[in-house]
């Protein structure tokens, strides 16, 4: 005979497991890494300063 099976528990089970695909197709889908992030952040800076530099004030 064999053991039995806490449905319940499948089904979080399994809930999980496609939680977790989707979460991996996401993050090759949209994600960056942290590096690409601070290259980003860095770039953006030298734009802001270099307008804000060259800013005409009246």
């Amino acid at each position: 005979m064999s053991t039995p099976v806490n449905l319940n528990r499948a089904r979080k089970d399994r809930a999980r497991v496609e939680a977790r695909q989707k979460a991996d197709a996401n993050v090759a889908k949209f994600g960056r890494t942290k590096a690409e992030r601070a290259a980003q952040k860095a770039a953006d800076g030298k734009t802001r300063r270099t307008v804000d530099a060259h800013k005409i004030e009246k």
